[in-house]
């Protein structure tokens, strides 16, 4: 008959000292917690009294590829004369949209496998405003188009069909945009329709490449950029790389740096590239070693993958430092400053 109460007061008393345990415990945890934040220093900012407005290199412009020499000449030309980062990298970026040499840009792009020059773009400002226009066709310069959607609307992104009402809604012309060159390079493809966008031809330095990515300083310390492609040659129908998502393709914080990509956007948008440059530098990281970071974890998720894809990312930061780092040779950038007169210069990279 004693049985039940002692059995009653044993369970009561085991309940009642795990409860003081517990809240003993828990005291010691959040006193240890606030013990170790104390000790561990916390990630230096950026220090921006380093930066001095008018230094040798700002303003400066610095874009991908070859064909940025262009681009950038035209960007200096507005910085120069104290004009914004802003207006450089759209000026700058179009004149690579309207050259139908460059293939892989605007007028003049590959088509995709049903004959279409998609083209995709994204401009961004130093106050974190942004525009972008993806999967648009018979509009010469995407890039301005982006721009009209960052200024003129409360959206971010605009896509197909969308954009394109939106262009002609603001002035611009639909025009074709397949050259008789880029309509044979696409049927001569059409014979075999063999598809293989990551092979090592598709992006070696005596091939046509892809991304104009912009991203400048202004004489006030500003930063903007821009990006703009058509994309991979003869791609399924529908497919949009990073160029167009900020965060991806570029990325702007006008605290700390920008940064633009190039290459396979595929692995670029799995890593968020460009967002993640720009944090490595807020991290107290270089811009070299900025990208360098960024290549590695594209490497990390496939070694094997990345041994036969080329990626690459270009960076500047708040004080006029730049740099650039991609898995493969080859990938070449343009740099315009008064210190350095439209220079073109290789790229480090893991392999």
């Amino acid at each position: 008959m004693y049985l039940l109460p002692t059995l009653i007061f044993i369970l009561i008393y085991f309940n009642y000292t795990k409860q003081i345990y517990l809240m003993i415990n828990r005291r010691k945890f959040i006193r240890n917690v606030s013990l170790l934040a104390g000790a561990i220093p916390f990630v230096k900012p950026l220090n921006l009294s380093k930066f001095a407005k008018g230094s040798a290199n700002i303003p400066l412009v610095l874009s991908t590829w070859n064909f940025g020499i262009p681009a950038n000449a035209e960007a200096f030309k507005i910085l120069s004369n104290g004009g914004q980062a802003l207006d450089a990298v759209e000026s700058g970026v179009k004149v690579t949209e309207a050259d139908p040499k460059v293939n892989t840009v605007g007028y003049g792009g590959l088509p995709d496998r049903d004959g279409h020059v998609t083209l995709d773009a994204c401009i961004m400002d130093e106050n974190y405003r942004c525009g972008s226009v993806m999967f648009l066709e018979g509009i010469k310069h995407p890039i301005s188009v982006a721009r009209a959607v960052m200024e003129k609307t409360p959206h971010i992104v605009f896509a197909g069909d969308g954009a394109l009402q939106f262009a002609l809604q603001n002035g611009f012309k639909k025009e074709n945009l397949l050259t008789p060159e880029s309509e044979a390079a696409w049927k001569e493809w059409l014979k075999t329709g063999i598809y293989k966008p990551w092979e090592k031809k598709e992006w070696d330095k005596d091939s046509s490449h892809d991304t104009i990515g912009m991203i400048a300083i202004d004489k006030n310390g500003n930063l903007s950029g821009a990006c703009t492609t058509s994309g991979l040659k003869f791609k399924m129908h529908g497919r949009v790389g990073d160029s167009p998502i900020i965060g991806a393709a570029l990325y702007v914080d006008n605290e700390v740096g920008a940064a633009v990509a190039t290459g396979v956007g595929e692995e670029v948008i799995r890593i968020a590239g460009g967002h993640t440059v720009v944090e490595l530098m807020r991290n107290g990281y270089s811009p070299v070693d900025a990208c360098k970071g960024a290549i590695e974890r594209v490497v990390k998720i496939n070694k094997e993958k990345s041994k036969d894809l080329q990626v690459g990312f270009l960076a500047l930061n708040k004080y006029g430092e730049y740099g650039a780092f991609a898995i493969q040779k080859g990938f070449e950038y343009a740099v315009y400053s008064e210190a350095e007169n439209n220079i073109l210069k290789q790229s480090l990279s893991l392999i």
